[in-house]
Formats: structure tokens, C-alpha cells, sequence
């Protein structure tokens, strides 16, 4: 039998014998075993719903051959997996590329049969970018198993590379430039040709000379039509298949009527066509996508921005010579080279050289920080004008850097509440104009007019919601870019907008209001020698210590000090020109000299004592230093209204001298994890909005229970992965451009949403009035869409983070 078409993927099937299946009663053909083993599989699964909202045929499905799965196999071995698999709470997660995507019921059927594997703790398609994110359990299933599965539905998946994503990006771009340039074309010729007649600018044209006119208007408006337009008929079938109307319905039908009128006037004759509407329609539409896709893909939201930064080689040193390798072939331990100019491919530890860095990828500080031997560095930074060794802790998927990626893949998948709201407005705008527009083709023509279908295609065109569907995600995506390079990244859809309704700011200190190391910020001398000496002595014997307390003085320049020993709880002693010195607490001084000690006052610091065999030198006053920015940041905070509280487990007295200090509203020291968890309760149920700021574990408790909350750059892993957004850069400062940021954000939208629904409620009384023409309306129309678009872009005009004091980067983002 001639003419069969496989139910599945759309390819002739009229085979002998013929391949059918029986489903909902009728007789089902296939092309080959392949597609109705697939469509078993899918029906199987209770999965059947993909048919009725697919809207492009599935790829046909192929056999897997031996080297096929062998290659897939191969993807189980940890080496392999290293460059696109890491560590995730409950499993391991794999960055994949999906290949046969179609349609948004393709992502349906991959997400729903998946979550049906053994094994599988998550899994999740991005559309834009056919990227996926699986989460699952190596002791259940191995990932191998997992891509096999996918392509048993006809799908190919294989680990995400950047460089092949970016291509794929490139391509999509490409195709829309051309889709705007055969538009943008069609608009100029159709309007040279409709213009002198709409303006009766040459008279006396005969009825041949119009025809001709139109019939050229025809041939150039088809290609615009049938490739330009394309997308909008493609997801206006989807919207209809899925019951659920977004605003390229009214667009496909209006170019659709407006196209198929003007044909048929144009072989049976009439009065009037609208090619030049058609033209010009389709190319504003697709500019202002256009301009909304550019401002996407610039802020790198899809991770490739950044993934630049990632070195695919790396060169090695072994003994004294050295080799290039692959960067995920690295292991911990390694030792590489990066020359000035280099990206670092690892995070690691500087063993030999001292450069500066630019970590702009990693903090959004513009100007370079200053690193020395034993200093932590990390994937993306650029080595400014020496050589660095560095050891190797992280490569691969595992790297900082990496972890932000997965982070800004998360935020783009999730789609906050306020977008929703506007996607149900601009569905159920779409439903009444729909509704609308026949009644006024119908009122018009009852009362017989002969431009009805005018009044009625300007009604549509007109009233098309897309500034409306645009207001939101543009200011979104704008406002999310300007954040990341602030060094305040989002690990959540809700975060932006939840920023905006903060009342309340609760901080914890170690690590949070300060630096979370010692600090030297005071020195009394109570003995015979300088300051200096007194300083060079005290580091002569620390330097034989790498406890925290020593290596505050490893920075100074020391006297020499023999016969070290270090005691344990206690201090060090040792010889000095011949003469006994101790550095340590009171007590442990006290015991060793014959000196009557001195008063010591109170102070908010911890005290070290220098001295000899009859005579105490000096007193070292250490802590804790508060952040460079702190109090500004909570000025800032109280300025604007703002209560600032300091809760913390460290001793009370210390709490009340930082919050005094700093001038905060509140502390509360010597808090357990639970009750800082009562506190944030107790605010909550007052009604205010919190946002927490941590870095530690135990504020893990606090942290789940505020609206939104904050982990320093420093924070161990399991903290950034459940906080709403990381601090990056460390700088206290950008808390508050971020709620300055959402600020602006929520009232761009709301000029947006304004002017979206402002022109569309008075637009659609002047065109069903007929005072509006179809060109016109089209203009109109695409007018108010790049109003839009360009008012959501300002939001992204923003400098870098301003540099502070390196206060930066620590543990590896989790994702």
C-alpha cells in the first residue's frame, strides 16, 4: 500500500510486510521495528499524550551498533566522567547534550520516561539550549544505562562540551538573523511597491500595471511567509495541540489571514492586499525577538559566557620537564603551569610564583588581585605577568567555576512566580481577542461596510499581547546579568523578586560581618624593648607554628630564634641572643617567667603574651576584624528602612562589641542553632520578610526557615546549596545594590506590564472603531514590543563590582 506515512516519525511506511500496532482501536504503521518499538515503549509508560502535543515528527530511531554502546559504556569510567559529572547531594549529577529535539512534548516524553528509570533522582531539559541536567545514584543504575534509555526513544545524549553548545547557539542565532534579513527585505520591496498606491503618489496606473504590482508583492511576501514567519505557525500549532494560548497564536493568525486574503484577491481580483502588513509585521516581531535573544545570550545565562573561561588543556609539570593534558585528566595533587596571560584551568594552591589575577568570571571585580605562594586560586582567573606553579585541588567538573554554571543553568530553567502571573495574563488576553475579532468582522459587516476584514486584521495585529509576554523575562534576564557581574549570584527563580519585600537583614558574624580570621589590631608594650622588636621577635617564633594564632605574624619579618619547641594548648619558646623568650597565653608566660605580670585590661580581643625570663615585653591584642564595608553596608540597610540584627553563637560580650561597633538595631550572642531558628520564627510570624546571611553550618537551620538567604563566597558547600543566592566576591556592600536591583526590577516590570496593557486597551477601541489600517497596526504593534524590550534592557547597565579587600573565594560552589 502506497502513500503510508509511520505514525511515529512521519517517514514512508508501505514496507512489505507491513509493520502496525493497534492504539485507541485503530491500526497504527511504522516505518520499522525501531519506531514501533518506541511507540510500545511510550504507550507502555502511559506516555501516549506525546502524540497529541508534539508538533514536528519524531526522529526515526536507530539501532544501536556494538561500538555504539561500547563508546556509551565507556562513559561509566570515573576519568571520563570527570569532565561533566560531580557530586550532588543524593548522587551524582551529569551535564548532558540531547540531540532530536523537536518540539517542547520531545522534553515531555525525555523527562517523564527517565523519572521512570531506576536510579534517577532528577532530571530536567532546557529547551533553548537541548541542554540536560541528570541527577542519579551510581549504586542503582549506571549512567550508561541512562543514555541508552534515551536512545531507545530515538534521542542521541552525550556529555556537555562548550564549545560544541556554543556552535549549536551560533547556529540558532544564524538562522534568526536570516529569518530578519529575508523579513527585513520582503518589508522594503513590499512597501516601494504598496506606499505610491495607498498615497496616490502616481496616478493613472492602469489595472495591469496594479496587478503586476500585486503579483510581485506576492512572490516577494511568500518567502517572508513560509520561512520567516515559520516559528510563529510552528508554536502557534504546539499552543493549540497543548490548549494553552500564548501570544504567537494571534500573530500566526493574523499573518496567516492577512497572507491568504491578499492571495486570493491577488488571482481573483478585489480591492485591497495587505502584503506590506505582512512583511512588516513578521520582521518587528522578529526584531524585537531578536534584540530579546541577543541580551540573552550576551549575559551568558546559558553558562557558555563563562564556560569560555574554561581551559580544555593544561600543562603539567612532571619532574623538570612538563606535557600538555587534557584539563578534567587532572588530578588532585598535580602540578601546573600556567604562563602569564593563561587561564587557570584548576583550582589549586600557588606553590611557586607571585602574579596578579583577574577573577572578574569568578567575582565580578574588575581589577586584579595580588596572589602569592600558598594562596588559593581558581578555575577561570587570568594569570596576569609572571608564571605560576599551582597544586591542583579541583578540575573538571568539580572547579568553582564549574559550580556557578550549574548554578546559572538552574536559575534559568526556573521560571519565577511574576513571570507566571504575566504568561497567565497574556494567555488569557489572547482568549478574548480571539473571541473579539469575529464579532467585530461581524458587526462591521452587518452594518456593511466594505473594509470589515481591514477593521477585523487591524483588530488582530493590533491587539497582539507581545509586549505584554516580553515585559517580564527581558527585565528578568537584564536584571539577573547585572547581579552576576556584581559578584551576587542567584541560586534561585523566586530570588530576584523576593529581594524587593526584605524588612528585615539578620547577619551572622564569624565570616559574615567579618573576616572570619584573626587580625593583629593592637600592641601594648610593657617592657624595655620597641614596638619593632617586640614585633620581629614575636614573629621570630611563630614562624616554627602554622597554628591560626602564628600565622597572623608569619607576614612580619623576624629575629632569629633557635631552639624552638612548640607546647601544645600553650605557646612557644625559645633562645634569643642567648636569653629565653615565650609568646603564648597568660598563663602559659606566667608559669615561665619570674616576672611580676602586668594588669590586663579588658578588650574585645584575644591576648598573647611576649616576654623573657624576667621581664614581659609586650601584649598582642588579636580578632576578628569586621569586613571593609560592613558599616557602610548596614548604614545603607538602615537608611532605607531596613532592621539589621546579629545573631551568633560566639560569646555575647564579643557580639555586643561587633554590633556596637557597626551600629547594628539588634544582637543576640551564644546562640544555638535552634534558636536561632526560634528568632527567625518569632520575626516571621510578625510578619516580616527575612533575609539571612551565613556562612557556617549551623546557620543551615535559620537559613531554610528566612524568605530568602545569602552564603558568603567563603561558605562551606552544603550551605551554597541551599542558600538563594551567593555572595561571591564577599562584599557586603552589593546586599544591598542586589535589593536596589530587585527594586528597580520589579518596577521596570511594572512600566512594562503598564505600557503593555495601557496600549493595548486603547489600541483595540481605535481599531475596531476602523481608524487604524492594518500597516499601521503592524507598526503600532511592533513598536510597542521594542519599547519594551529596550526599556528591560537598561536594567542590565551596570559597571563592575568595585574591588575591596580580598575578601573573596573559598570552597567550590555546590550546585
Amino acid at each position: 500500500m502506497k502513500g503510508l506515512l509511520c505514525f511515529h516519525c512521519g517517514e514512508p511506511a508501505d514496507g512489505e510486510p507491513q509493520i502496525t500496532l493497534q492504539l485507541d482501536g485503530e491500526s497504527r504503521h511504522f516505518c520499522c521495528l525501531g519506531c514501533k518499538a518506541v511507540c510500545e515503549t511510550i504507550r507502555a509508560e502511559g506516555l501516549t499524550n506525546f502524540y497529541q502535543y508534539r508538533t514536528e515528527t519524531a526522529v526515526t530511531p536507530s539501532q544501536l551498533t556494538d561500538s555504539e554502546l561500547s563508546r556509551i559504556r565507556e562513559l561509566d569510567h570515573a576519568l571520563v566522567q570527570a569532565s561533566f559529572v560531580s557530586p550532588v547531594k543524593g548522587g551524582q549529577e551529569a551535564q548532558l547534550l540531547i540531540e532530536g529535539i523537536t518540539c517542547a512534548a520531545c522534553i515531555w516524553l525525555l523527562e517523564n520516561h527517565l523519572a521512570r528509570q531506576v536510579g534517577v533522582r532528577a532530571f530536567s531539559v532546557n529547551h533553548s539550549t537541548q541542554r540536560a541536567r541528570l541527577v542519579w545514584s551510581t549504586e542503582e543504575a549506571p549512567l550508561s544505562d541512562l543514555l541508552i534509555a534515551i536512545h531507545e526513544l530515538g534521542y542521541r545524549a552525550r556529555p556537555y562540551q562548550a564549545d560544541e553548545a556554543e556552535m549549536a547557539l551560533k547556529t540558532e542565532r544564524r538562522t534568526t538573523l536570516i529569518r530578519l534579513a529575508v523579513a527585513g527585505i520582503g518589508t522594503v520591496q513590499t512597501m516601494m511597491l504598496a506606499f505610491p498606491l495607498y498615497f496616490e503618489l502616481i496616478s493613472e496606473l492602469s489595472a495591469d500595471f496594479v496587478a503586476f504590482f500585486r503579483w510581485f508583492s506576492l512572490l516577494v511576501a511568500t518567502p517572508v511567509v513560509l520561512f520567516s514567519a515559520r516559528p510563529f505557525f510552528r508554536n502557534a500549532l504546539r499552543d493549540f495541540r497543548s490548549r494553552h494560548l500564548t501570544m504567537d497564536v494571534p500573530v500566526a493568525v493574523a499573518i496567516g489571514l492577512a497572507y491568504t486574503a491578499s492571495a486570493w484577491v491577488t488571482v481573483t481580483g478585489g480591492d485591497e492586499v495587505y502584503f506590506e502588513s505582512v512583511c512588516m509585521f513578521t520582521f518587528f516581531l522578529l526584531l524585537g525577538r531578536y534584540i530579546e535573544m541577543q541580551a540573552r545570550y550576551r549575559a551568558g545565562l546559558t553558562g557558555n559566557a563563562l564556560a569560555g573561561f574554561q581551559p580544555g588543556v593544561a600543562t603539567r609539570v612532571v619532574g623538570d620537564s612538563s606535557e600538555i593534558v587534557a584539563a578534567h585528566a587532572l588530578t588532585a595533587g598535580d602540578i601546573v603551569r600556567v604562563r602569564p596571560g593563561e587561564i587557570l584551568p584548576v583550582d589549586g594552591t600557588i606553590v611557586s610564583g607571585d602574579s596578579t589575577l583577574n577573577e572578574a568570571a569568578l567575582t565580578g571585580e574588575y581589577l586584579p588581585e595580588t596572589r602569592h605562594p600558598g594562596d588559593t586560586v581558581h578555575a577561570g582567573s587570568v594569570n596576569g605577568e609572571n608564571p605560576l606553579e599551582v597544586k591542583v585541588s579541583h578540575s573538571g567538573a568539580q572547579t568553582r567555576l564549574s559550580g556557578i554554571l550549574r548554578i546559572l543553568d538552574r536559575v534559568q530553567a526556573e521560571k519565577p512566580p511574576v513571570a507566571r502571573m504575566a504568561d497567565r495574563i497574556a494567555g488569557t488576553f489572547v482568549s478574548r481577542v480571539l473571541i473579539v475579532t469575529p464579532l467585530v468582522w461581524v458587526g462591521w459587516w452587518l452594518a456593511g461596510a466594505d473594509n470589515a476584514f481591514d477593521i477585523t486584521l487591524s483588530v488582530l495585529v493590533v491587539t497582539c499581547p507581545c509586549a505584554l509576554s516580553l515585559a517580564t523575562p527581558t527585565a528578568i534576564t537584564s536584571a539577573t546579568v547585572r547581579l552576576r557581574r556584581m559578584g551576587f549570584l542567584p541560586t534561585r527563580g523566586h530570588t530576584l523578586e523576593s529581594l524587593s519585600d526584605v524588612d528585615t537583614v539578620v547577619f551572622d558574624k564569624t565570616g559574615t560581618l567579618t573576616r572570619g580570621e584573626l587580625n593583629l589590631i593592637d600592641v601594648a608594650i610593657t617592657g624595655s624593648h620597641t614596638e619593632a622588636d617586640c614585633r620581629r621577635l614575636a614573629a621570630g617564633l611563630e614562624k616554627h607554628s602554622e597554628h591560626p594564632i602564628a600565622r597572623v605574624f608569619h607576614p612580619i619579618p623576624g629575629h632569629p630564634v633557635t631552639n624552638v619547641t612548640n607546647h601544645l594548648g600553650g605557646g612557644l619558646s625559645g633562645t634569643w641572643n642567648g636569653k629565653p623568650v615565650f609568646i603564648g597565653h597568660s598563663d602559659f608566660v606566667r608559669a615561665r617567667s619570674d616576672a611580676t605580670p602586668p594588669e590586663t585590661p579588658a578588650n574585645r580581643g584575644m591576648d598573647i603574651w611576649l616576654a623573657t625570663a624576667d621581664e614581659w615585653l609586650a601584649r598582642f591584642t588579636l580578632d576578628d576584624e569586621p569586613r571593609s564595608d560592613a558599616r557602610e553596608t548596614i548604614a545603607r540597610l538602615q537608611a532605607a528602612g531596613i532592621r539589621t540584627l546579629l545573631l551568633s553563637g560566639d560569646r555575647s560580650g564579643h557580639v555586643e562589641q561587633i554590633a556596637s561597633a557597626l551600629s547594628i538595631d539588634e544582637a543576640i550572642g551564644q546562640a544555638s542553632p535552634e534558636q536561632k531558628l526560634a528568632v527567625l520564627e518569632k520575626l516571621a510570624a510578625q510578619g516580616h520578610n527575612i533575609m539571612m546571611v551565613g556562612d557556617g553550618l549551623n546557620d543551615l537551620p535559620s537559613m531554610a526557615d528566612a524568605s530568602i538567604s545569602v552564603a558568603m563566597g567563603t561558605a562551606a558547600d552544603l550551605t551554597q546549596l541551599k542558600a538563594d543566592a551567593v555572595l561571591l566576591n564577599g562584599q557586603l556592600s552589593q546586599l544591598v545594590n542586589a535589593m536596589d536591583t530587585s527594586r528597580q526590577t520589579r518596577r521596570v516590570i511594572r512600566q512594562n506590564m503598564g505600557w503593555a496593557l495601557g496600549y493595548n486597551v486603547l489600541a483595540l477601541p481605535l481599531a475596531a472603531a476602523g481608524m487604524v489600517p492594518p500597516w499601521l497596526a503592524a507598526i503600532g504593534m511592533s513598536l510597542s514590543s521594542l519599547v519594551v524590550v529596550l526599556s528591560a534592557l537598561r536594567l542590565g547597565r551596570t559597571g563592575a563590582a568595585k574591588p575591596s579587600d580580598s575578601e573573596a573565594v573559598g570552597a567550590p560552589v555546590a550546585s
